[in-house]
């Protein structure tokens, strides 16, 4: 009796945590930062927060989702996504690599721009001198919301 008990709760759990939160499109006509509620007007620099169940949140600037981030619980079963500067493809935060690049102009001023990969941030003039970041250094120690599964 008690492993039927185990084997259901474990479902109910499974079932519940529902699928991972995916990228939503961003409409850079309409939507507006979250944090400082200009419009999302690059969509190379934005960066997005998505959770089951709740709208998804947008950012002009990654330094505006690391500010939002650093005042506001993120939801539960939320991701973090950024936008590689090189091709505008929304990449998980934890997984991504971050460069501060002096020469790139970001809505804030953050200079943080994101990529996908290394061969992307290599493809990507605007980085090539840029200096290149972790998450945690962003994010601080426990990194974006999402995490690096």
């Amino acid at each position: 009796m008690r492993w039927l008990a185990a084997v259901l709760a474990g479902l109910l759990s499974w079932r519940c945590a529902g699928p991972e939160a995916l990228p939503a499109r961003l409409d850079a006509k309409n939507d507006t930062c979250a944090a400082c509620r200009m419009p999302v007007s690059d969509p190379k620099l934005a960066a997005e927060l998505v959770a089951p169940g709740e709208e998804p949140l947008f950012f002009d600037d990654v330094g505006c989702l690391r500010d939002y981030l650093a005042g506001h619980p993120a939801p539960r079963g939320a991701t973090a996504y950024v936008a590689d500067h090189r091709t505008g493809a929304f990449v998980r935060a934890g997984r991504a690599l971050y460069s501060r690049c002096p020469s790139v102009e970001t809505p804030m001023a953050s200079h943080l721009v994101a990529h996908a990969d290394t061969a992307s941030r290599d493809a990507d003039p605007a980085a090539r001198a840029g200096t290149r970041l972790a998450p945690r250094d962003v994010f601080g120690p426990a990194g974006p919301p999402g995490g690096t599964p």
